[in-house]
């Protein structure tokens, strides 16, 4: 009969999602799964609706992550209307990026991951959380909160809000940035410079060093990686190539239009939430000990698939990265190793964008000359992964088809691989305790997920199951996509 073990809801991520672990006769695991079970329907409301609305509706996607929504909308729009924005409001669009970038990383290793690495993964539950941290390290908990702060503040002078941005429109931002504006931001950049430098120094001698046992149990899988860079191979975050790299570093590049012909979608019948894989390696098999078709995104697949950073300092933390794990390095929990390097990448260049005064220049916008039938498909590097938002819209401008896959969704397959091997690793003939499923939860906030942006799909194949028991607790019946 075995038992099942639910962990619900898994603590600090975004959105709701729970681990159902099921053990065997002898108390070992027999299967996992990480099931999302909330359902949002953007691909199906956004349908009939003026394309050029987009970029603000699908913001409430997710409130932590709206701006990656908004540029990636933006872009999208761009396209269906057949229009190229100016350098200026590109550059406007990158600067709230970056900005955003920041606030997010900050938010992840600090309030969300960092419990498990200051307090340890196995400190009380009362303890193992934000308040911890700021009680074992009160100084630089309020380094992290004007870091924070800051980095709000510069998203929303030139976004117009921190959280859900209104500036972007197709051929590029509604307002220009005033010379006054510029000086206040320059201030703002400097607290986020100067967490980023502490964070990864302090990292690199007081966390990472005690934990490569973990690095080798948690998450300890093989896939490939998808990210985006420029024309050199740098690391770009607003536009550029697709790069996918398979498990034993090969790399191929597409253009992001053909997303199609290099991923496809596949539906489980336990989740909300759809599995992407590498249509090119083979059908998809989540089996972590031979995988066929997984891939990842978010921050260490951006460190793998580029081939530098465009920041020195950053390039430097990237070299030293490199040297030590290999490309690509695979261990799950390298992630967070990698998502300071990409804060300080983040915090390089927001200086980097606001010391260029023509930031202040007004030609933010290009002309839109008319509405047409059109397609779009606009790409950014959120957080959390590679985002993509494919538009369709016919003469009058409205939307008749659209497709999102986040990047949670992008590493949807490769969660359920982690939660599973994590699992095989630690739990061992029924024994377990709070610390041991405190792992399996560490296994998915390697990948800072975001549920709200990942549980958009409402295709008519929705999974959907309804258990009716009786008053002994035996199963009656059962419906299926009712």
């Amino acid at each position: 009969m075995g038992k099942k073990i639910l962990i619900s809801p898994v603590s600090r991520i975004e959105g709701h999602l729970q681990i159902v672990v099921q053990l065997d006769d002898a108390g070992n695991v027999s299967d996992t799964k990480v099931q999302t079970v909330n359902l949002r329907g953007f691909e199906e409301f956004c349908k009939g609706r003026p394309v050029e609305e987009l970029p603000r509706i699908t913001t409430s996607i997710c409130g932590v992550c709206p701006s990656s929504h908004h540029l990636a909308s933006v872009k999208a729009v761009d396209g269906c209307f057949g229009v190229t924005p100016t350098t200026t409001g590109v550059k406007l669009r990158e600067l709230m990026e970056h900005a955003h970038y920041a606030e997010e990383h900050i938010l992840h290793f600090y309030f969300l991951a960092g419990a498990d690495f200051v307090m340890g993964p196995g400190a009380a539950v009362k303890d193992r959380n934000i308040f911890g941290i700021i009680k074992k390290l009160p100084d630089e908990a309020k380094l992290v909160v004007k870091a924070r702060w800051s980095g709000a503040q510069i998203a929303e002078t030139v976004g117009g809000r921190s959280i859900h941005p209104v500036a972007g429109v197709p051929g590029g931002w509604s307002k220009p940035l005033r010379p006054e504006q510029r000086e206040k931001c320059l201030k703002w950049s400097e607290p986020i410079l100067e967490l980023a430098k502490f964070s990864i120094k302090y990292a690199k001698e007081n966390i990472f060093p005690n934990y490569q046992d973990a690095i080798k149990t948690i998450g300890a899988i093989k896939t490939g990686f998808l990210g985006t860079v420029g024309k050199d191979g740098t690391m770009n975050l607003y536009d550029g190539k697709a790069r996918m790299m398979s498990a034993n570093g090969e790399i191929r590049e597409f253009d992001y239009k053909d997303y199609h012909d290099n991923i496809h979608e596949h539906v489980e019948p336990w989740s909300y939430t759809k599995f992407p894989y590498d249509a090119k390696a083979g059908k998809l098999v989540m089996d972590y000990k031979n995988p066929v078709g997984v891939y990842r995104t978010n921050t260490l697949a951006r460190i793998n698939v580029a081939d530098r950073i465009k920041t020195p300092l950053a390039q430097a933390e990237f070299e030293e990265f490199r040297k030590n794990f290999g490309r690509p390095a695979q261990n799950s929990m390298l992630y967070h190793w990698a998502r300071l390097i990409e804060l300080l990448y983040a915090a390089e260049y927001i200086q980097v964008m606001l010391n260029d005064k023509g930031i202040t220049a007004t030609d933010t916008r290009a002309k839109v000359e008319k509405t047409q039938a059109g397609h779009g498909v606009g790409v950014v590097e959120a957080p959390r992964g590679t985002l993509i938002h494919d538009y369709t819209c016919d003469a009058k401008g409205l939307v008749t088809d659209l497709n999102l896959i986040v990047g949670t969704t992008h590493n949807n397959a490769a969660i359920n691989m982690s939660v599973r091997q994590t699992a095989d690793a630690v739990i061992k003939n029924g024994k377990y305790d709070q610390g041991t499923l405190n792992m399996l939860e560490m296994a998915i906030r390697c990948y800072d997920p975001c549920i709200s942006c990942a549980t958009h799909n409402l295709d008519g194949a929705i999974a959907t199951v309804l258990h009716i028991y009786d008053h002994n607790g035996k199963r009656k019946k059962s419906f299926k996509n009712f």
